[in-house]
């Protein structure tokens, strides 16, 4: 059986629903599961764009086989070493030893660590601007370095103005539909390509910034990517590269406010939930609290990216910040988290150091934060001389989100 769908002239989808693995690369988690997307183009000589992770090869092989109706194929383009991408490609050649291999000379080296199979033989290398004449399909390359290994190139198809852009514009969850304007996708892919651009890629967001600038040179008609579905309306494609901009330049796409904390036994949570409530007091619409011990940081990080605001709120655990914070916080530095206006909320029964870990992040070790005024360092509990700093807090929080600017059109 086949699974694949002609996306325009000749340009076919080929994809596979993942179902089974829980966690996607052994970080995070994926309770709808994955896609994993490739690409055949039927021309005067046959091409596959990237291979599918090696749970799928046997869809993957079987739907090119179908497409290729018992002729040879030709070229195979690695856009992206990744194994995600790359792991069922050793088959995929095996099967076909005539076929060459387009990509980069550092995809060569990287195909070669991975598999230790060197095919200098069937090696076509190519830099950027280079062309692969097909027939009636011309393609080009575009580099896309750190998006999000320093390898991917994408392709581009100038005869029916095809984008194939690798790890770009991809998403977790799994897919019924092919295209983007066959579904709710703000309702029902966007948190899922926002956590997946966030944890996956944000940390690139220069490098991502430059590759978008390079993409509005060129007319597109057609997002092919690697997860997720396809962009091919004037709309769908606006909208995802609208949300790139937001990501990665690091701004927030809305006003609001991400309470993130942490709780032993339940008395910062407490605090949390006070604050959350006097800002909805205050006429604050968008408060989103989140447990950091019970829902996996990229979750929270991925919300930490759309909001403009966020509160941060913990107890000392063995002398240190308690670790889910922690983590929590050591996440969004890794991914260069930025511009953004945080509050924080201490505790401690006999020696203060969350409050103060969680006050140097914010001030020293995040690009562009600011502490907002006053913070709280508890002892043991929220007491009731207490509601009036936490009153302070809420109004603080809430004027600075009234006065934040509304979140516009970055395109």
């Amino acid at each position: 059986m086949h699974c694949v769908e002609e996306i325009k002239n000749g340009i076919y989808w080929m994809g596979c629903n993942d179902f089974r693995t829980e966690i996607f690369e052994r970080i995070f988690p994926i309770p709808e599961g994955v896609t994993y997307n490739s690409y055949f183009i039927d021309d005067e000589m046959t091409c596959v764009v990237d291979a599918m992770d090696k749970s799928c090869r046997d869809e993957f092989i079987e739907d090119v086989e179908y497409l290729l109706k018992g002729r040879k194929l030709d070229y195979f383009i690695l856009q992206h070493m990744e194994p995600d991408h790359a792991s069922s490609a050793v088959a995929l050649l095996e099967k076909h030893p005539e076929a060459k291999i387009v990509a980069q000379a550092q995809t060569f080296k990287l195909f070669e660590q991975f598999f230790r199979k060197p095919m200098p033989s069937r090696y076509v290398e190519v830099k950027e601007g280079d062309q692969l004449k097909l027939g009636k399909h011309v393609l080009t390359f575009v580099k896309a370095p750190m998006v999000h290994w320093p390898e991917v190139i994408m392709s581009y198809d100038i005869t029916d103005k095809v984008l194939f852009s690798a790890d770009a514009f991809g998403m977790f969850g799994t897919v019924g539909n092919v295209y983007a304007d066959q579904v709710d996708f703000e309702e029902n892919y966007l948190d899922s390509a926002r956590r997946y651009y966030v944890n996956i890629v944000g940390k690139f967001g220069p490098q991502v910034v430059k590759v978008l600038q390079k993409a509005a040179g060129i007319p597109i008609e057609v997002i092919c990517p690697l997860h997720g579905v396809v962009f091919r309306t004037p709309e769908t494609i606006q909208y995802i590269i609208e949300k790139y901009l937001h990501w990665a330049k690091y701004v927030p796409e809305k006003k609001g406010v991400v309470i993130a904390f942490s709780s032993i036994y339940g008395n910062t949570e407490r605090a949390a939930c006070v604050l959350a409530h006097k800002l909805s007091m205050l006429g604050i619409r968008d408060v989103r609290l989140y447990d950091v011990a019970k829902i996996h940081p990229s979750y929270v990080t991925a919300k930490a990216w759309e909001y403009s605001h966020l509160v941060l709120a913990a107890p000392t655990y063995n002398l240190n910040l308690f670790l889910p914070m922690e983590n929590f916080l050591h996440d969004l530095k890794t991914l260069m988290f930025q511009n953004r206006k945080i509050a924080v909320i201490g505790n401690h029964s006999w020696a203060s150091a969350a409050y103060n870990t969680m006050v140097d992040y914010v001030q020293n070790r995040f690009k562009n934060c600011e502490l907002l005024e006053p913070t709280l360092d508890m002892k043991s509990s929220l007491r009731d001389d207490q509601e009036g700093i936490i009153d302070e807090i809420a109004k603080a929080v809430a004027d600075d989100i009234k006065a934040y600017p509304e979140p516009k059109s970055l395109l």
